[in-house]
């Protein structure tokens, strides 16, 4: 492929791709030009596909042949960030948002809104889509995208997933034919390194310097890596950018290939991500089939292709030694550095390593220039950054912000606050190498050096929200529970740390625990985070000492009075039924499964403790609010 044919194609769906960006007057005066009267697009994201948005789509394509319209067309895009409402459905050019949408629903947009004439279902578009006089709010208007700022995650809902068309209509691989005819490798570097762009797989270690090192390291050979290994537990970032804009990763990765003299590439992920992997696999096909990987890419005698390995599940395979080791065929465990990867890294040859959402900054960096975005976000944080935010929060989904959003704004003005009207508590971001964020510091600024001042960690994105019925001490606990299987037992200090600290706070949560108890996690966390091999048990008691310093009160209470505060640890709960307030309906009775209930019909009724195995059913069938744990 030429330049001149790369400009084609994207001239020739430019205005398909941008009925999907522009809704209403404009969008209706460029659909005359693409052919189709109407687009429908459904994500075709993990989450929605879970919840068979790929039986929307067959159903919506029976409904076509049976109703006669062949000038709508249908898109399977990536994921538009709003996963609890799953399955989407998007309509252009009016925009209408259709939510959790079933085979039935689908059928019925058909039939009353995709025919000529027909007009939106009210009674199944997203709520906060619609004013009170029943118009369409353009979804872009929402709060739940108004207050974000989509880089990475540019394409992913607009383009269709698996079409390389659609994505050089959306502006990939433009920056690689700008680098390839009028950029220089330094000029490059000097780009990405004045735009301040830091590594997003959670050290924030700055790309361009990355970038530099390996171009200046000795050898003839070298090669690009992306790290796709997603292990933080909801953690789903880069998942989604591979699903949604997969050629995004291509380019960038030949950009860099270009800057730094490699001719090869790896993208190593997990072989939990099947989309992503078969629409990875899909894009380098066609990449390839187009001449944007293989041989003198666009005419340029720049030669460049890329593999994908896929991992076992590995959490310690995130780190860069042990993700490299797994690439070469070897057992994934990390190694001492230096040398780091940029003198010795795949092969023992220099490597650039960057993770999917770095990738996915690059080339707008290249078409939009470094000033632009360093004009983004802080001055020690430039940019955007995209998290996964989940938990106890009304929009569970994908959010990208500019660095330095105060967390009030994710959890409120886009999250939409918590559900059952219940107080926010903490946040647990970076994953099990992270820390909890109280409320006293809800108004902190989203960025690398905030959250560590604060004793958390931006990590790659996951963003957890958490109510005041958790038990900070359970999620400390949980965090060691993970930590401790993954540890590759490689180090003393992370194999048995691990294991040590998961005893204490079992010990701690049993009521067991002790005051020395306390000091012990300290100490122990002092010797892992000073000796252990890698990130993962250097950080591996972050969750622990970001809780007791945050929440000390609650690990004082599990120890000096036995007691959860929240009511989480059961080996310190006892459930009881106030008889003023039962009405003897005996719901609670009927599904205990341990037959601990007892009392007559009409009755006030009680528990035997000796019996109950505290797995909360009463509570969950009683209509009264009768039955109390403590």
């Amino acid at each position: 492929m030429t330049c001149e044919q790369l400009k084609k194609i994207a001239a020739e769906k430019a205005d398909l791709i941008n009925v999907r960006k522009i809704v209403r007057e404009q969008a209706e005066k460029l659909a005359e030009n693409t052919g189709y009267r109407k687009q429908v697009l459904v994500c075709g994201g993990t989450g929605c596909t879970s919840s068979k948005s790929a039986e929307v789509i067959k159903q919506l394509e029976n409904s076509f042949k049976e109703l006669g319209i062949d000038d709508v067309l249908i898109v399977k895009t990536g994921c538009f960030g709003l996963c609890a409402l799953g399955p989407i459905m998007i309509v252009y050019p009016e925009g209408a948002f259709y939510s959790q949408i079933t085979p039935e629903h689908a059928k019925t947009v058909a039939e009353k809104h995709l025919v000529k004439g027909g007009e939106t279902v009210k009674e199944l578009l997203y709520a906060d889509t619609v004013n009170k006089d029943g118009s369409v709010i353009p979804f872009a208007e929402i709060p739940f995208y108004k207050h974000q700022m989509r880089i990475a995650l540019r394409n992913c809902g607009v383009i269709a997933a698996e079409s390389i068309e659609e994505a050089i209509a959306a502006g990939d691989y433009l920056a690689l034919m700008k680098v390839l005819t009028e950029m220089s490798p330094d000029e490059v570097i000097n780009e990405i390194k004045a735009a301040g762009l830091r590594g997003r797989g959670g050290a924030g270690f700055p790309t361009g310097l990355k970038w530099q090192l390996t171009k200046q390291a000795a050898g003839d050979v070298k090669y690009i890596c992306c790290n796709a290994d997603e292990g933080d537990p909801g953690a789903f970032m880069d998942r989604s950018v591979l699903e949604g804009d997969p050629h995004t990763v291509l380019e960038a990765m030949a950009i860099a290939g270009y800057t730094v003299g490699a001719q090869e590439g790896y993208i190593y992920v997990r072989a939990e991500y099947p989309i992503a992997v078969e629409r990875l696999n899909i894009a380098i096909g066609q990449a390839r089939q187009l001449g944007l990987l293989g041989k003198n890419i666009l005419d340029s005698g720049f030669d460049f292709d890329i593999h994908v390995r896929l991992g076992a599940g590995a959490f310690v395979c995130g780190e860069e030694t042990a993700l490299m080791a797994s690439i070469e065929g070897k057992r994934g465990e990390p190694r001492p550095r230096p040398p780091f990867s940029a003198q010795c890294g795949v092969f023992g040859k220099p490597t650039v390593l960057n993770n999917v959402e770095t990738w996915a900054n690059v080339a707008p960096i290249i078409l939009n220039g470094s000033e632009w975005f360093s004009s983004i976000g802080t001055p020690t944080s430039k940019g955007t950054k995209v998290f996964a935010v989940g938990g106890n929060i009304h929009n569970v989904g994908l959010v990208e912000v500019p660095m330095g959003t105060p967390l009030r704004t994710i959890i409120y003005d886009i999250g939409g606050g918590l559900p059952n009207g219940k107080r926010f508590k903490a946040a647990q971001t970076g994953g099990p190498s992270g820390g909890c964020i109280p409320f006293t510091h809800i108004d902190v600024g989203m960025d690398f050096d905030n959250l560590t001042a604060i004793g958390s960690m931006m990590g790659s994105g996951g963003l957890i929200v958490m109510d005041e019925d958790t038990c900070m001490v359970d999620i400390a606990k949980f965090y060691l529970e993970f930590t401790a299987d993954e540890s590759c037992g490689k180090c003393a200090p992370c194999r048995i740390g691990t294991k040590r600290l998961l005893d204490i706070l079992k010990k701690i949560t049993d009521g067991k625990g002790e005051p020395e108890d306390l000091d012990k996690i300290t100490e122990l966390a002092e010797h892992m985070k000073s000796s252990s091999l890698c990130a993962l048990g250097q950080s591996a008691p972050n969750p622990i000492l970001s809780t007791m310093k945050h929440f000390g009160d609650e690990y004082l209470k599990h120890i000096y009075s036995k007691q959860c505060p929240a009511g989480v640890c059961k080996s310190m709960l006892n459930y009881y039924i106030n008889p003023v307030q039962c009405k003897g309906c005996t719901l609670c009775k009927r599904n205990c499964p341990a037959n601990a209930i007892s009392g007559a019909v009409k009755s006030a009724h009680t528990i035997d403790t000796t019996k109950c195995i505290k797995c909360g059913q009463c509570i969950a069938h009683c209509k009264f609010g009768a039955i109390v744990k403590k």
